[in-house]
């Protein structure tokens, strides 16, 4: 599934209160490995690295071709968090313990 997600962060709701709605993309763009966020193309751009959907099905489905073409040329819009693992790394809140630690997806923690 291809998702977009915005988070609405301190940023995000600072955006729409000065009616700067405009800039909010680039802040999703941006705010991908820190806050979560992904944008449309992003997410159409992982799932061709991952070899999940064609190039032919993505551009399909995006609303800005050049933008999406530049992204999987680039091998931007796959998330850091996959690369090399091919599963996506639980990355600890930052409210999270200093001692957390990110792990794959159903991995489980050692016993201590």
């Amino acid at each position: 599934m291809a998702l977009e997600i915005l988070v609405p962060n301190a940023a995000i709701r600072n955006l729409i209160r000065e009616d700067k709605i405009h800039q909010i993309y680039s802040m999703m763009q941006t705010g991908q490995d820190k806050f979560g966020m992904q944008t449309f193309n992003q997410a159409l751009a992982t799932l061709v690295h991952k070899r999940q959907i064609t190039l032919e099905v993505a551009m399909q489905r995006t609303s800005n071709a050049d933008e999406l073409k530049e992204l999987i040329e680039r091998g931007s819009g796959l998330n850091q968090s996959y690369v090399g693992t091919g599963k996506p790394v639980v990355k600890p809140a930052n409210h999270a313990s200093p001692y957390a630690q990110g792990r794959t997806v159903g991995e489980r923690p050692p016993v201590r």
